[in-house]
């Protein structure tokens, strides 16, 4: 079975789906509210797990009915929740989610107790991976504890660096990152009306990634290592919501990738992960 430690964010999503998306200082009525589990670190995980790998979580959560909610669920999951941690003085994180009925969204993000994760207990969690999994919605710390673990093992590191913002040299090398374009533009400093997926992956391949697979929504994703590049294309499906797309396409690119898949058949197999979630 293929093994996975994901270091990451863990919050829950309240839902609400409107007519369409609203304007600046526009109020849309209407429409129907859910909640459900999120956050970057803990829909990668899911989806891991609902994919067939041993899944360990690294997270925090409060001590709070939310966080009671959102463990039971990981655990139901079949998740190693040894690592996930409570704090008594920040609530759980939490996403507010707009969906338009073309699947599209608007995302805002309270990350709460996600913000005082700590990084003493990843190397040890990710002692039995094949492949490690983060992501930008913790401290720079535990993404970079993450890394360093990942690297010590010479295992595979996956760093989806969402949401974007820079990040040193020095953190990027050797990773597999899995940007979008706007993602890759905050994360290499390029003009994002300029960028496309070949400069965006120049840049990124420059700056010492093992591989940057920018992805393109519909129309699939950009696999470029110093050795090769291709395009990957995407299933055509008929979208509902675009919601945690990304975060399913990390979670197969990282089963894939742990079953032994060469880089371009994971991507192919995060693409239609992806294409399944939407």
């Amino acid at each position: 079975m293929a093994r996975i430690t994901v270091v990451g964010s863990a919050n829950t999503d309240m839902v609400l789906q409107l007519s369409h998306l609203p304007q600046p200082g526009e109020t849309v009525l209407g429409g129907r509210f859910t909640t459900a589990g999120g956050g970057k670190g803990a829909n990668q995980a899911v989806a891991a797990a609902r994919l067939g790998a041993a899944v360990t979580f690294v997270a925090r959560l409060g001590a709070d009915t939310l966080g009671d909610q959102a463990l039971a669920a990981y655990q139901a999951e079949g998740i190693d929740c040894r690592y996930l941690t409570r704090d008594a003085g920040e609530p759980s994180g939490v996403a507010l989610i707009f969906v338009a009925p073309d699947g599209e969204n608007v995302i805002g993000v309270a990350p709460g107790a996600n913000a005082r994760l700590a990084p003493d207990t990843i190397p040890v969690a990710v002692q039995d991976a094949a492949v490690v999994l983060t992501q930008l919605e913790i401290p720079l710390a535990c993404v970079a504890a993450a890394v360093g673990a990942g690297r010590a093992r010479g295992i595979p590191v996956i760093l989806n660096p969402a949401p974007a913002r820079p990040l040193p040299d020095a953190l990027l090398r050797g990773v597999i990152v899995t940007p979008n374009v706007t993602e890759a533009a905050l994360l290499t400093g390029l003009d994002a009306a300029a960028i496309d997926a070949d400069r965006a992956a120049d840049a990124l391949l420059a700056r010492g990634v093992a591989a940057a697979v920018v992805t393109l929504g519909e129309r699939g994703a950009l696999l470029a290592t110093p050795t090769e590049r291709r395009p990957v294309p995407s299933f055509p499906v008929e979208v509902v919501d675009t919601t945690a797309a990304g975060d399913a396409f990390n979670g197969g690119l990282a089963v894939a990738l742990a079953e032994g898949a060469s880089l371009v058949d994971a991507v192919g197999f995060a693409a239609a992960v992806g294409a399944l979630t939407v």
